[in-house]
């Protein structure tokens, strides 16, 4: 069993950009299109799902973010930047439904004022974690290619 201070972190801010980037570029793309092909027009020219209809941009959400750690260890856009969330416990390195479900939750903290909050975090906790990281008990690494 490994001891969480054995991980090695680095900030990867950059490539944790990239992968939020992509995540929420997916997430929000699908969101406008679904708003748009099956909302309602209001008054001020935009449009708006009302109802349990609205339910399903949440849905995709959680299956984007939450349902995608747990079925293949990375979202989208964190496996694409090579990049893999794990559990600082030292029990598993595989997160938990609810590690998975607080990380996110977060997610609108953590991209306050352009990601800046996120980045700043990152940039000065001792294991490179995001807000929503500290708070999950989680860290996120470039797991090591095997040869």
């Amino acid at each position: 069993m490994t001891n969480s201070t054995d991980t090695k972190t680095e900030s990867n801010v950059g490539s944790r950009i990239l992968a939020g980037f992509i995540d929420y570029l997916i997430i929000y793309g699908f969101f406008s299109a679904y708003v748009y092909t099956y909302g309602e027009p209001g008054s001020d020219g935009g449009y708006s799902v009302n109802g349990l209809p609205a339910l399903i941009p949440i849905l995709f959400w959680a299956i984007m973010t939450i349902g995608l750690e747990q079925i293949f260890g990375a979202t989208i856009g964190n496996s694409i930047a090579g990049l893999k969330p794990i559990s600082i416990n030292g029990i598993s390195k595989k997160l938990s439904f609810g590690q998975s479900l607080l990380r996110h939750l977060f997610d609108p903290i953590d991209m306050f004022f352009f990601g800046l909050v996120g980045i700043l975090t990152i940039n000065n906790s001792e294991k490179n974690q995001r807000v929503g990281d500290i708070v999950a008990k989680t860290i996120v690494v470039k797991p090591k290619k095997e040869k």
